[in-house]
């Protein structure tokens, strides 16, 4: 099997990953934070010693690390925590439905809520000139897709933030993509909200997210429960990470994220390289193939997506799975504002997303895969 759905979640994890899980399995399993024994410390370092991690990652302090139940759980934390009545969002084409349906929920829940979609006019993806047309006296928020999960379009988070950061605006970053591609610093980025989707380019286990915070946010819990402090007050403590944290944390992906990592800091410029090196050559051989591409050369994040024309994605994908053992991503992806602004939506795309332990011999078995399918058309 060749398997090319990274950004849905990639397949193989590195040895430390593994490892770190089956520690918290033999080792850690007490509750964290449930207690004054010495298990249940034992099992609350380790989650603290990689909440460290995971807050020098990201350049904040690791009280305002916030374990979720995953990336989608993150960003509702983000967007309905934050949320001001009457008050105004705006978020890009590229985001994902993890973004778009909280946002649609207020709307209907508030009828004095509103939010805009930018389109994107750069060549690479989102740039601020796209945001500041959409901002109202009103806008409190604002959503950016840091890399899209469709195509691999790359939104030039930095300037935006710059900007957001001098009007005053929330800033919250998805960075599912992103992350584990991109070194983030919350701080000198003015970024003030960052999910993160740790079994994506983390390479660590499924199950787990997290919410970043940096600054001052007036942040409201939308899940309530046991937190482990302030037991005999039956209102939601004001502390982080705990206000955010209700009900037993999941010990085993959390320190699994930490090794992925550690994993992706010390390799980082090889898996960048590599990343760039297999983008590149496979889209300089489908570029030579009657194919509609969606991805532009200068994006080599991994994630690629193309159509095969008058030939819906579904079926190409079915064909790759069951002639050739080749996994990728058909469909919409979740993002149907990204397809409609590619024009997608009826077809959807085919989309392949690389992984650092993908080889260029999987990729030339992707290519004639598809050159066979093609001459059967």
């Amino acid at each position: 099997m060749i398997y090319f759905d990274n950004s849905a979640s990639t397949l193989i994890k590195p040895k430390n990953v593994q490892r770190a899980v089956l520690n918290a399995l033999n080792i850690f399993t007490a509750n964290p934070g449930r207690g004054g024994h010495k298990a249940a410390m034992r099992s609350g370092l380790e989650v603290a010693l990689a909440r460290q991690t995971v807050a020098n990652h990201v350049g904040t302090s690791p009280e305002k690390v916030i374990f979720t139940l995953n990336c989608t759980d993150a960003l509702n934390l983000a967007i309905l925590g934050s949320y001001r009545p009457g008050g105004h969002v705006v978020c890009t084409v590229n985001e994902h439905n993890s973004v778009a349906r909280p946002l649609e929920h207020l709307k209907q829940v508030d009828p004095t809520f509103s939010y805009s979609v930018a389109s994107q006019t750069g060549k690479l993806g989102i740039v601020w000139e796209d945001i500041q047309r959409h901002l109202r006296p009103e806008t409190y928020l604002v959503v950016v897709n840091h890399i899209s999960n469709v195509n691999g379009d790359v939104a030039d988070i930095e300037e935006i933030g710059k900007h957001l950061h001098e009007k005053g605006i929330l800033f919250l970053v998805d960075g599912a993509q992103g992350g584990g591609h991109f070194v983030y610093n919350m701080e000198k980025m003015h970024i003030n909200m960052l999910a993160l989707a740790p079994h994506k380019s983390f390479y660590a286990p499924q199950g787990v997210g997290a919410l970043c915070l940096n600054g001052e946010i007036d942040l409201q819990p939308i899940r309530f429960g046991g937190t482990g402090i302030n037991s005999l007050e039956l209102v939601q403590p004001k502390e982080l990470p705990e206000r955010f944290e209700s009900g037993t944390l999941n010990t085993p992906a959390i320190l699994g994220f930490a090794e992925g990592i550690k994993f992706v800091e010390e390799n980082f410029d090889a898996i960048a390289t590599k990343l760039e090196d297999l983008t590149t050559f496979l889209h300089y051989e489908f570029s030579k193939l009657p194919l509609t591409l969606y991805t532009k050369t200068e994006n080599t994040s991994g994630v690629f997506a193309f159509n095969i024309p008058g030939v819906n994605s579904m079926d190409v994908a079915n064909e790759l799975n069951e002639k050739w053992s080749i996994c990728v991503r058909s469909g919409l992806q979740c993002a149907p504002l990204k397809h409609r602004s590619l024009g997608t939506l009826e077809s959807g795309v085919v989309r392949v997303s690389l992984s650092y332990f993908n080889t260029y011999q999987e990729v030339e078995k992707l290519v004639y895969a598809i050159k066979t399918i093609l001459k059967s058309k």
